[in-house]
C-alpha cells in the first residue's frame, strides 16, 4: 500500500489515507502477523491468527479493535455495524487510491465472492477479459489484488493466472459486507456464517503460512517464498498443494507442504503420502529432494505433534524470533 507522510497531528497513523498534506509518497507495506498478538495482547497464536484473518497488517485498525471484549464483538461493532468505523472503509480507499471506483468495486466484489480467474470476472461483468487488463494490473499495483501463479509457471508466459484480494481487511468486508448490505441496514447483523468463516479463516492461515516461509529455517535450511500450485498434466483440474517453495542455494531441494485447520495424529500419515503423491506427478517435482511438512492451526492430537507438523503455536513463535 502506498501511503502519505508526514501529515499532520489529525491525520491517521498507519492507515491507509492518502493526505494531500503529505510532502512525500513512501510505499509501506503492512506489517507482518508476529507483530498482531503483542499489539492486541493476544496469548493464543490461534487467537492472533483469526484477528489477522480480519485486521491485515495495518497498525490503524489493530487500535481500533484493542480492547474490545471479544474478535466477534470487534467485528460486529467495527465493521457489520452500519454505524462502525470501519463499516465504510473500502469506499473510502477506493476514492483515495483508484480514480473509477464503481469499477474497482464491481471487480473487488467478483473477486470476494470466489470469481478468481480473468475470464470469470469479465463474464460476470459481461465485458471482454482484455478490457479488465488495465483496472485489473492497477489493483494489483496498488496492493489491493495479489496475481497469483502456480509454482513453476513462468510469470509472462503462463496463462493459468488467478486473482485474490490481498489484504485480509478488505477480504473480510467482500465476503461478509457487501453481499449483506441490505442485512446489514436492516440491523440483522448475524451475517458470518460458521461456515463462511471457517472458509475465510482457512484462506488467510494459508497466506500467514506462505508469508513465513523466507523467514524460517525450515529442516535447517532457508527457502525462497513459497507460492501455492494447483492442477495440471498427471494430477488431475482439481489438486492443488499449498506451499511450494525452492531452496535459496540448492537446486535439488523444495520444501512442499499443506496448510490445514486442524489435525490430529491419524491425520498425519495419509496427508504426507497424497502430498508426496501430488507433489511427484508434477514436472517441477521430478529428480528433487522433497522436504514435506504440514501446518496446522490446531494441533488435536494427544500426543506431541511431529516434527513434521508445525501448528500456529510455532510458527509465530519462530517467525516472532526472526523477525526481531
Amino acid at each position: 500500500m502506498r501511503h502519505g507522510i508526514v501529515l499532520d497531528a489529525a491525520a491517521p497513523l498507519h492507515n491507509r489515507a492518502r493526505e494531500n498534506r503529505a510532502r512525500e509518497i513512501l510505499e509501506i507495506e503492512p506489517l507482518p502477523f508476529p507483530y498482531l498478538s503483542e499489539a492486541l495482547h493476544l496469548r493464543r497464536a490461534e487467537d492472533a491468527v483469526e484477528a489477522y484473518a480480519t485486521w491485515g497488517g495495518i497498525p490503524r485498525y489493530w487500535e481500533l479493535a484493542d480492547g474490545a471484549p471479544s474478535l466477534q464483538a470487534a467485528q460486529r461493532d467495527l465493521i457489520l455495524d452500519p454505524l462502525g468505523v470501519l463499516h465504510a472503509e473500502p469506499q473510502r480507499l477506493l476514492l483515495d487510491e483508484v480514480s473509477e471506483t464503481m469499477q474497482a468495486h464491481s471487480i473487488l466484489a467478483l473477486i470476494g465472492q470466489g470469481c478468481h480467474r480473468l475470464s470469470e470476472i469479465a463474464g460476470r461483468l459481461g465485458r471482454p477479459a482484455t478490457s479488465l487488463s488495465r483496472p485489473l494490473a492497477l489493483l494489483v499495483d496498488i496492493g489491493l489484488v495479489k496475481r497469483e501463479l502456480p509454482f513453476g509457471e513462468h510469470p509472462r508466459r503462463s496463462k493459468r493466472t488467478r486473482y485474490r484480494i490481498a489484504d485480509p481487511f478488505l477480504r473480510y468486508w467482500y465476503r461478509f459486507v457487501d453481499p449483506n448490505r441490505s442485512l446489514l441496514a436492516a440491523r440483522q447483523l448475524d451475517v458470518q456464517s460458521q461456515t463462511a468463516w471457517l472458509s475465510h479463516l482457512a484462506e488467510s492461515w494459508e497466506e500467514i503460512v506462505r508469508a513465513s516461509i523466507p523467514d524460517l529455517a525450515i529442516d535447517d535450511a532457508r527457502w525462497q517464498p513459497a507460492q501455492p500450485w494447483w492442477g495440471g498434466a498427471g494430477t488431475g483440474p482439481d489438486a492443488e498443494i499449498d506451499v511450494v517453495a525452492a531452496h535459496r542455494d540448492d537446486r535439488t531441494r523444495l520444501l512442499v507442504g499443506e496448510v490445514k485447520l486442524s489435525l490430529d495424529a491419524a491425520d498425519v500419515p495419509r496427508l504426507l503420502h497424497a502430498l508426496e503423491a501430488k507433489a511427484r506427478a508434477c514436472d517441477w517435482a521430478r529428480n528433487k529432494q522433497l522436504t514435506l511438512r504440514l501446518w496446522t492451526l490446531r494441533w488435536q492430537g494427544r500426543s506431541r505433534q511431529p516434527p513434521v507438523v508445525i501448528d500456529a503455536r510455532e510458527l509465530q513463535a519462530s517467525w516472532r524470533a526472526a523477525v526481531k
